[in-house]
């Protein structure tokens, strides 16, 4: 059937839609409601300190921004399937479109050749070669009639598998659309758990007071200097080594750059990061590529041993891999941390480590 300028309009569409969809915003899997905090009685004082009341209310916020973290890292996957499936749409259309053009030139060939055997007088050449009383002419006839066969043969071979070619551009074009659509809905799930997360967590810190507040800043310092001074003291990092290979340098070198902007959910710098989005990004910078999520980092790169990381590997934090932040040497980790805080410095061991993971597998240099 003759495609025409539907068939170039349909796919032209196709191509507007999948971009569209690659634009649109995404989503997150839902985690559990946290658990309600403790109140106060409206007559009665706290029954415990006020220090102890701030702990739980520490421990809450974490366990709200881990909750965000986590979605947020489903949400960078599903983007991340979603930016390469739109983009295997738009190619598979450019082929529908090319494709529909090949059929429309290989079915005005055959036209041609209709009309041209009915101009003149719709005798085949086989039955005008057995009418032919010159041998000469019959001889010259005969490889004409071969050569004539072989064009029709390959002609109709080709509209065949450009037929066929057509069909199967369609029908991967029709899987990839649905694939797109799955994870557009896993992007809006997620997005809605994130922005739940982060709005629970700040009504909880607005209604600190201000005195409050310092307390708890506090007391998270408190926390992080507790679990690293324990990471410490356990001689896992005694004999660290310092060196490490030219793109190692290249990746500390960006992402310590990027110390001072501040976090965003789902962003990949320049101006923001989460932090899976700093430490790819730090990496692509010193040209080597790694997964966008830190799920993935966790998964599909090298694992080394925690005692011998060196600057540029990646630590990958909590059971589930929510977290990453890229050693720098000396005991710390450069990272973007949470909603509400910038990319900064801190201890290596202030978090759950899950284990370290080495985007470079060239040696390092002998110190």
């Amino acid at each position: 059937m003759r495609t025409g300028k539907r068939g170039l309009t349909t796919a032209a569409v196709t191509v507007v839609c999948a971009v569209t969809v690659l634009a649109a915003p995404g989503t997150a899997f839902a985690a559990p409601d946290p658990t309600p905090s403790p109140t106060a009685s409206a007559t009665a004082p706290p029954a415990a300190p006020p220090g102890k009341d701030l702990e739980a209310v520490r421990e809450k916020l974490d366990a709200l921004y881990r909750a965000a973290a986590s979605a947020t890292e489903d949400y960078n996957a599903a983007e991340e399937k979603a930016r390469q499936q739109s983009a295997e749409i738009v190619a598979l259309a450019k082929k529908i479109v090319e494709g529909r053009q090949k059929l429309d030139r290989l079915k005005d060939r055959a036209g041609a050749a209709a009309r041209a055997q009915y101009r003149t007088g719709g005798l085949p050449d086989e039955a005008k070669l057995v009418l032919s009383e010159d041998p000469e002419e019959f001889l010259d006839g005969t490889g004409r009639v071969v050569q004539g066969q072989r064009a029709t043969k390959g002609l109709l071979g080709e509209l065949t598998r450009a037929q066929e070619d057509l069909e199967a551009y369609q029908a991967d074009a029709s899987a990839q659309w649905k694939k797109l659509e799955t994870n557009r809905r896993a992007k809006a799930k997620a997005q809605k758990e994130i922005e739940k997360q982060i709005a629970a967590a700040e009504k909880l810190e607005s209604e600190l007071e201000q005195e409050e507040k310092e307390r708890l800043a506090r007391l998270e310092r408190q926390a992080q200097e507790k679990a690293q001074a324990a990471w410490l003291g356990s001689g896992t990092v005694e004999d660290l080594d310092a060196s490490t290979t030219e793109q190692g340098r290249k990746a500390v070198e960006y992402a310590t750059a990027q110390i001072g902007k501040p976090y965003q959910w789902g962003a990949e710098g320049p101006d923001a990061y989460d932090c899976s989005g700093l430490t790819s990004q730090a990496w692509g910078a010193a040209g080597r590529a790694v997964p966008r999520t830190s799920q993935q980092q966790w998964q599909q790169l090298r694992h080394v041993d925690v005692k011998d990381m060196r600057p540029g590997d990646l630590i990958i934090y909590f059971d589930d891999a929510s977290h990453v932040g890229m050693y720098v040497g000396d005991g710390k980790v450069v990272h973007a941390p949470r909603p509400g805080r910038t990319v900064t410095i801190t201890g290596a061991g202030t978090m759950p480590i899950l284990g370290v993971v080495r985007p470079d597998t060239t040696a390092a240099p002998a110190p």
